[in-house]
Order: structure tokens, then sequence, then C-alpha cells
């Protein structure tokens, strides 16, 4: 029995502490998903791509190389066929051609970049995607501590009810509308724990985590300095994230990008110089003269210089350049379009915190009251001096005012947290 003992001791110590789900805070969930998302995976893929581009666009300042090689037969009606070889080697470089292959790579350098800012905004939308979700999970939390607390007042009262109605002291009207109060509380808790176990999924899928990975929140203490915090003004907020948020660092690249463009199609009017070498040479099957000696008296080659003047091209450099110019107001006017909407996404959380904090204020105020009522309301009924109508109109009420607090303290928490976040500031609960 005492082996026993001391084997079944070993395992609980062994193998009882990772039976629990590991319990993720926000800031872990944040840094997971910002590496394993799938939308961070996509935007690193297109930047690899980016990447790519750039190599090829640096490659062409430099001379290009090819080899050829041909074995063909000719037949003729009064002799026999005959065969014959050739080889040769090619090489070119473009010497000068208005610009177009400096400002390629420069515009191909602004891509990779704009593609790394990419990536940076596809995790910043997933923090806010995350931070969203896990406030969600907390809420809900609590939601289900004040649904538990409601049915455990609930049951009390129910009971209470029910011995009232046995002794004769309430009708069973009155002992119906208790019982079908308790049977709502019992309800409310279960849609709560649904809600919660919602969010949570939720929240498991932004991290890409699978079925056979257990999951859990960690959650924390907030109290009222999470809340009501001080706010930074609009103006300082935009001023930041329309310096450091990467998205906006990506719009101006692409009006940069676009500029080039209309540099690269000016170039396709303006003359261009080629330089071009060449080796060649050539044998013939079935002569007495061997193989090699046949390729060394028909080596030959070759170099120029070609000079490519653009005089009518139908309309096509006009409109490539026409074409960029647009293409130049139209990265202008999407940034333009980035800034309003920053600036109206900054000052919509400005308003919503400030408003948030407010109804907090008076929601903590609301509740206190409310919750007095409540418990004398209570006291009063468990005495046999008020109807049941009257308690359950006080605690929906009560009821009312908890949900009040909750939303509006949440909300208050997610906007000043985004305000954070567009200031560069990590994320942090």
């Amino acid at each position: 029995m005492r082996r026993i003992l001391i084997l079944v001791s070993c395992l609980l110590f062994c193998f009882g502490p990772e039976s629990q789900a590991r319990q993720w805070t926000l800031r872990e969930c944040i840094d997971y998903a910002r590496t394993n998302n799938i939308q961070v995976k996509s935007a690193q893929l297109s930047q690899a791509v980016a990447e790519e581009s750039l190599l090829q666009a640096q490659a062409s300042r430099f001379p290009s190389l090819n080899a050829s090689s041909s074995q063909n037969v000719a037949f003729a009606l009064d002799t026999d066929p005959r065969f014959n070889g050739s080889y040769a080697i090619q090489s070119g470089v473009t010497l000068f051609n208005g610009g177009r292959i400096a400002n390629s790579i420069r515009q191909a350098e602004i891509n990779a970049l704009a593609g790394e800012y990419d990536i940076d905004a596809a995790r910043n939308n997933i923090e806010v995607a995350v931070t969203q979700a896990y406030l969600n999970i907390l809420y809900s939390k609590e939601n289900v501590t004040t649904s538990q607390n409601n049915l455990e007042a609930a049951k009390a009262q129910w009971e209470r009810a029910k011995a009232m109605y046995e002794e004769g002291s309430i009708s069973l009207s009155e002992y119906a509308q208790m019982e079908s109060q308790y049977s709502s509380d019992i309800y409310q808790l279960a849609v709560s724990e649904s809600s919660l176990a919602q969010y949570t999924l939720n929240l498991k899928q932004l991290l890409e985590l699978g079925l056979e990975e257990d999951f859990a929140v960690f959650y924390p203490e907030i109290g009222d300095e999470n809340v009501v915090a001080p706010l930074p003004s609009v103006a300082e907020v935009y001023t930041v994230a329309e310096e450091i948020l990467p998205d906006m660092k990506s719009g101006r690249l692409g009006i940069e990008s676009a500029k080039l463009t209309e540099d690269i199609a000016a170039a396709a009017g303006i003359p261009s110089i080629s330089a071009s070498a060449s080796m060649s040479t050539a044998n013939i099957y079935g002569v007495d003269l061997p193989f090699t000696d046949q390729i060394k008296e028909n080596l030959g080659a070759g170099a120029g210089v070609t000079l490519s003047i653009p005089i009518l091209n139908n309309r096509s450099v006009k409109t490539q350049k026409a074409k960029a110019k647009i293409g130049t107001q139209q990265a202008e006017l999407s940034y333009a379009n980035s800034q309003k909407n920053l600036l109206s996404t900054i000052e919509g959380l400005y308003q919503d915190v400030v408003s948030a904090q407010s109804r907090y204020q008076a929601a903590q105020k609301k509740l206190q009251s409310a919750e007095l009522s409540y418990n004398l309301v209570s006291e009063k009924y468990n005495e046999g001096m008020i109807d049941p109508v009257e308690l359950l109109t006080e605690k929906n009420i009560y009821i009312a005012a908890q949900q009040e607090l909750l939303q509006a303290k949440y909300q208050a928490i997610l906007c000043r947290q985004l305000l954070n976040f567009y200031q560069g500031i990590p994320i942090e609960i």
C-alpha cells in the first residue's frame, strides 16, 4: 500500500500541472498571433515576391549571356543528305535608356519596403482583433460571474417563495412568477457561458491553434485606473499615428512609386543605346576535316553598338505617360483618404472612450443605488411585506445597472488601449 501511495504521488507531481490548460495573457496572445496568423504569413509571402522582383530589377544592369546550338540536315535530289551544326554565344548590355533601369530598381526597392510595411500592417490588424476578442472574453467572464450571483439569489428567493406558497402566504400566481424568474436566470447563465465559450473559440482561431490544443486565458484584475485613465488629445494621437503606422508609411511609398512610374514611362520616348557581342562557329559532318579543326576554322566573332530612336509609336509613349500621371493622382487621393479614415477612427475612439468613461462613473453610482434598493426590497420580500412583482421589478433594475456598468467598463478599456496603440504604445492589460 505504501508503494502504491508513493507511485500515485509521483504521478500527480509529474503530470498534474501539465494536464491543466495554459493560461494566455493578452500580450502572449498578441505576440503569438503576430507571428502565426495566416494573414501575416500571406503578407510575408507577398513581400518575398517583391524581394524577388527587386533582385530581377538589379540584375538588369548586368550583361546578358546566352548560348545556342543547332543541328541541321539538307537534302538534294542528286546528292546524299548533308548534316551540319552551328554554335554561338551572344551577349548584350544596355548602356543608356533614359534612366529606366535605375528608376525600375528604385521602384522595386520601394515596393519591397512597402511589402515590409504591409506585413507590419497585417500584424497590427491582428493585434487589434486579438485585443477585441480578449476583452470580449473578459467581459463575458464577468457577465458569467454576475449571472451566477444573480442565479444564487434567484434560487434563494424561489426556495423562499416555495416555502411561503406551501404555508399559504402567497398565491400560486405569485409563486409561479418567482419560479419563472428562477428559470429565466438559469437560462441567462447558460447564455452567458455560451457567449464566453464562443469568444474563447474566436480568439483561439485568431491564434491559429488546432483542435488538439487546450486553450484558456488569464483573467487579470482590472481596476478603475484601467477605465478612467487620462486621455491624450485627438491631435496628439493623430500626429503620431500618421507618422508611425505602417499602412500610412506604405501609402506614402505608393505615391513615390507612382512618380517613378511616370519617369519610367517618359524614358520610353528617349533614345537608347545598347551594346552586343557574339561568337559563332559551325561544322559539317561526313567530311575529312576533323570536328575540332572545323570548329577552329569556322570560328568568328562580332561586336556592335545599337542606337534606338523612337519616332512614331502610335501614341503608346504619350498614353503611358498620361496613365502614369493619373496613377500618381490616384495614389495621392488614396493616401488622402487614408488620412481622413485615420482621423475619423481616432476621433471616434476618443468620443467613445470619453462617453464610456462618463457612463462608467454614472453606472457605478446607479449600481450602488440599485443594489441598495434591491437588498432592501429583498429583505421586505423575505419578511412577507411585499409581493413578488415589486421584488422582480427591483431585480430587473439591478441587473440592468450591472450590464450598463460592464458594457461601459470594457468599452472604455478597449478604446483607451486602441488610442495607446495608435501612439505606438504596446497594448497591455
